[in-house]
């Protein structure tokens, strides 16, 4: 008896421990740090029924301040502050009674002492815009994934192609040798959704990379690489939605964690309502709660412990990765005030770091409503620093391919510069001629070669930060309304079996090969001139369709010259003398010619000049 009575004993002291040994389901953020400037964590916690359980944690300088149970019962919101805590591993558990029924051994990590102040993108750099499943294939073994619902499949333009993260780190030498300085690459979170997934805008783990791309520790690799080169990442970041397929679809926290609608009700996309101080509040509603898509669940900002979540999320891919920037999607269609809310955080955890916001409207007066420091007259400020520069991207795509007129041709560049003073810091909008959701600008210019140079030169030489989007240097077309397969075609070269190499000169045509070049000579020239970064800008009414405008710094000045004609045009130098005095002579990059400043000068039809002052 004394023998069966000692093993029913250790049965039960072994099933106790083995029990407690248990970990829930989710954990999110996974792991934190130690001396962040926001002392405050949230912790999310997924497992059945553990909203009931409570909560021990006994670290030194550890404070629980609050534990949220919410509406369903298998989520446990905690609150520490950690402001005294030293980097370390604790234990959470969660109790029911006298018994231990979870514990997850929580991590504090080090800090690496220069995370705060990391330098982000800005008007030096130039950014390159990647599709990560349509650049390249460095890893073919992780193209279909057990557990990924969509398989790659590379007849369809519109599926999976198995572009990833290790295709990228292959070739950052051709992106740095053209010249860039930073990449923005679009999603690589989960995205596992039956169909349309590539885009990753459509994501079911936030703390997860995709294992069609890669891993996490992937990711980190890939910062870490591209800083060998001379290179900054740029996050692309989704706080408006979600993918419909991600884990808490099937049991939300709250019921209002989402914007939820008795029908389904699409965003109505009309951006206006959001600043119309005459809107009504239906509309408003509509357009800010209405769903992107039947397949992206419309996230509710204004849940407190939603807010908190997505918040975190930025900051711990920054700390975990050490990425440079974040561009965030549809900024506008996230709730205002909580963006706002991330923008004060993001700029008080990291004050160097830079966010770029897609406001998708093409009036200037909308868009600098959401730059950080415009004085609205509701107050609002979106404390997001930069923002794409749609009304100029639409004025490009037009002024090239119009005759002069009142508002036609090269005056369409110069009206919407006039429109600066709206913005509180236009040097820092990211300008652009297309990008991932756009016709691609070589079909929109008629697959002219010398109207492109001419948009590219505009690109780089303007006020603003430059970017071009991949395969814009191999002259790819595709029209958006044939689908956004068309528009996003596979990188050649960077597929095995690829019958040619466009990474490598001796796989480009000629005209290729003429853009690159152009490229390249453009972006040394920048990388060399800090007055094209943000240096002051002046520039002149167009005349006959000729535009001229100057960058200059207390080092020097640069003259661009543009004539959008088919025919060489005369161009009388002593209308400028504001913007010359000082100067002899002037050199163009692109050429290598000289021009003496007191001259007359013929400037060739579909020609663009970047002159350096002497």
């Amino acid at each position: 008896m004394k023998k069966a009575h000692l093993l029913l004993l250790l049965i039960l002291f072994f099933s106790i421990n083995i029990s407690a040994q248990k970990t829930p389901q989710r954990v999110e953020p996974p792991f934190w740090w130690a001396g962040m400037y926001h002392s405050e964590l949230q912790i999310m916690v997924y497992e059945i029924n553990i909203g009931s359980m409570r909560v021990n944690i006994n670290y030194p300088g550890i404070v629980i301040k609050e534990v949220v149970a919410v509406e369903s019962p298998n989520y446990l919101f905690i609150y520490l502050d950690i402001s005294n805590a030293e980097p370390g591993i604790f234990n959470i558990e969660f109790t029911e009674g006298r018994k231990v029924r979870y514990t997850y051994s929580y991590e504090l990590r080090q800090r690496d002492e220069n995370a705060r102040y990391r330098e982000g993108f800005d008007a030096s750099d130039a950014i390159y815009l990647l599709m990560p499943d349509r650049f390249a294939n460095g890893n073919t073994e992780n193209d279909d994934t057990p557990g990924m619902l969509e398989k790659a499949d590379k007849t369809n333009p519109d599926g999976r192609q198995g572009g990833d993260i290790q295709g990228i780190i292959n070739h950052l030498d051709y992106i740095a040798d053209l010249g860039f300085t930073a990449i923005w690459a679009n999603p690589v979170f989960e995205n596992n959704q039956p169909r349309y997934s590539y885009h990753g805008y459509a994501i079911t783990d936030f703390y997860k990379v995709d294992p069609r791309f890669g891993t996490n520790e992937d990711y980190k690799r890939l910062v870490r690489e591209a800083e060998k080169h001379e290179l900054k990442i740029i996050k692309d970041m989704i706080f408006n939605h979600c993918g419909h397929m991600h884990w808490w679809m099937d049991d939300l926290p709250t019921s209002d964690w989402l914007n939820q609608w008795p029908d389904y009700t699409r965003t109505s996309y009309r951006m206006t309502t959001l600043v119309d101080p005459h809107g009504s509040k239906a509309d408003y509603d509509i357009m800010s709660k209405g769903w992107f898509d039947t397949n992206m669940p419309d996230l509710n900002q204004t849940n407190r412990l939603l807010a908190t979540y997505l918040i975190q999320n930025s900051v711990w891919w920054i700390e975990y990765a050490g990425i440079h920037g974040i561009r965030m999607d549809t900024q506008p269609f996230a709730d205002r005030g909580f963006m706002s809310d991330w923008g004060r955080y993001i700029a008080l955890e990291y004050p160097n770091f830079r966010i770029v916001g897609e406001a998708w409207m093409g009036i200037p007066g909308m868009v600098s409503y959401y730059q950080a420091g415009k004085n609205n007259e509701d107050g609002y400020d979106s404390n997001i620093p930069s923002l794409f520069d749609f009304p100029l991207y639409d004025a490009v795509r037009e002024a090239f391919n119009e005759e002069p007129g009142w508002n036609e041709g090269l005056m369409r560049l110069y009206n919407m510069l006039a429109q600066d003073y709206l913005y509180p810091d236009p040097y820092n909008l990211v300008v652009f001629p297309d990008n991932h959701d756009i016709s691609r600008i070589f079909t929109s210019v008629d697959q002219d070669v010398e109207k492109l140079k001419m948009i590219l030169t505009f690109l780089f030489t303007t006020r603003g930060i430059p970017m071009m989007y991949y395969g814009t240097e191999l002259l790819m077309t595709g029209l958006e309304h044939k689908g956004h397969g068309g528009i996003r075609m596979p990188f050649p070269g960077g597929w095995p079996g690829d019958e040619v190499n466009a990474f490598t000169a001796e796989g480009r045509n000629a005209r290729q090969n003429e853009i690159i070049d152009h490229i390249k000579t453009l972006l040394d020239f920048r990388q060399m001139q800090p007055a094209l970064h943000y240096g002051l800008m002046k520039h002149f009414v167009p005349q006959d369709n000729v535009y001229i405008y100057f960058r200059y710094d207390d080092a020097s000045t640069i003259m661009v010259v543009i004539n959008s004609n088919e025919d060489s045009k005369t161009l009388d130098t002593s209308r400028f003398k504001e913007a010359t005095i000082g100067h002899t002579t002037a050199r163009d990059v692109i050429s290598g010619k000289a021009f003496e400043i007191d001259a007359t000068w013929n400037v060739p039809g579909k020609t663009a000049l970047v002159l350096e002052m002497k």
